[in-house]
């Protein structure tokens, strides 16, 4: 390694001490395992040039930097005369990048939201070009943590599909017909019966929410009047009281509440339930390997974008980058970076054969 690039990382993983310190439930046996069966990195050609990556991060946090620095570790021994210079300054600055030409490469935080498809179309006449290179982390805070659901500990319940959830959560129901308004009308019987079942959340203007609208609730905005949503508080100290945290502190008060939110934050009052895409289908708890594998059916992936002309192939330099990521050292480099997940080897493999 050479002495620059040493240093550099070196400064950014002391930076980082209190991010790596939330590694969370990520590492697993079966990571590594999934990890091992990608084939190894068989460098193609890279012309020598500067690749402009932005994305993930901020100028207080270093986020999605202290990984880009592994990639580009690793990456550099295959392709020395390739240089990368990040600006991993924010999600929301990474796609105007890539619109203005200010950019090649764009590495997102979570999914890509309309808002930011619409900028890029404002100055293009096609969208920008999308590949998978992560999967979201179980409990990471700030790496797409999945989003769960939870009753509190006295409830009967143990699980639920997504269209019950959909039904309690929304009110158009693009999943099937009907409200689901009260725990008798799941099934619930005795004091259980006729209580309303009272949702706690996330903001529905977020992207936290917005995910949500894209997936539970299949694209629908209309969500049920009686949700309370939550928002990160700033408190005077400088830290924040997370809307997760809140919803579940709510949920932990009130045995008929239904809340969405991560087990980072759950204490012992309350109680995650299992998911089902829908009845008939198995019903899934969040672990590494459910969502390494997609089976948890509110899995996350961490996309990156770049600016491509439909029916014209990938910048070489950018699409080397991307190849590496996705091979076996770049998705061990997620691993030893120990907060988003990797891809499972299908997945990796998808990938790559859409950047052909």
């Amino acid at each position: 390694m050479k002495t620059a690039g040493f240093v550099r990382l070196l400064a950014l993983l002391l930076l980082a001490g209190p991010i790596l310190a939330d590694e969370g439930r990520n590492a697993s046996a079966f990571a590594h395992a999934e990890v091992a069966r990608l084939p190894a990195y068989q460098p193609g050609p890279a012309p020598a040039g500067i690749i402009r990556l932005w994305g993930h991060g901020s100028f207080s946090r270093p986020f999605m930097r202290l990984l880009v620095a592994r990639w580009v570790q690793g990456f550099n021994r295959f392709h020395p005369d390739v240089r990368i210079e990040e600006d991993t300054y924010g999600t929301s600055s990474a796609i105007p990048a890539l619109a203005f030409g200010a950019g090649d490469l764009a590495i997102l935080g979570e999914e890509i939201l309309p808002e930011a498809v619409d900028t890029f179309r404002r100055v293009k006449p096609y969208e920008p070009f999308g590949v998978d290179i992560a999967t979201g982390s179980v409990d990471v805070r700030n790496f797409d943590y999945a989003q769960m659901f939870f009753v509190h500990r006295d409830n009967p319940l143990a699980q639920l599909t997504l269209t019950q959830l959909d039904a309690i959560f929304g009110a158009e129901h693009r999943r099937g017909p009907g409200n689901l308004r009260t725990w008798g009308e799941l099934g619930l019987k005795g004091e259980w019966a006729g209580q309303p079942i009272r949702p706690y959340g996330w903001r529905t203007d977020d992207s936290f929410g917005f995910y949500l609208e894209q997936t539970l609730l299949a694209g629908s905005h209309r969500w049920n009047s009686a949700l309370r949503e939550f928002r990160h508080i700033n408190r005077p100290d400088g830290t924040i009281h997370d809307h997760g945290q809140q919803a579940l502190d709510a949920l932990a008060r009130d045995r008929y509440g239904l809340a969405v939110s991560n087990i980072r934050y759950a204490g012992p009052d309350v109680k995650a339930l299992a998911v089902a895409e829908r009845e008939g289908r198995p019903y899934v708890s969040v672990t590494a390997e459910t969502l390494i594998t997609g089976k948890y059916p509110l899995t996350r992936l961490i996309p990156a974008y770049l600016d491509r002309v439909p029916g014209q192939p990938v910048e070489p330099k950018v699409k080397e980058f991307l190849r590496y990521i996705l091979s076996r050292e770049g998705q061990q480099d997620i691993l030893d970076d120990g907060r988003y997940l990797p891809l499972n080897a299908d997945s990796a493999a998808a990938q790559l054969k859409k950047l052909e």
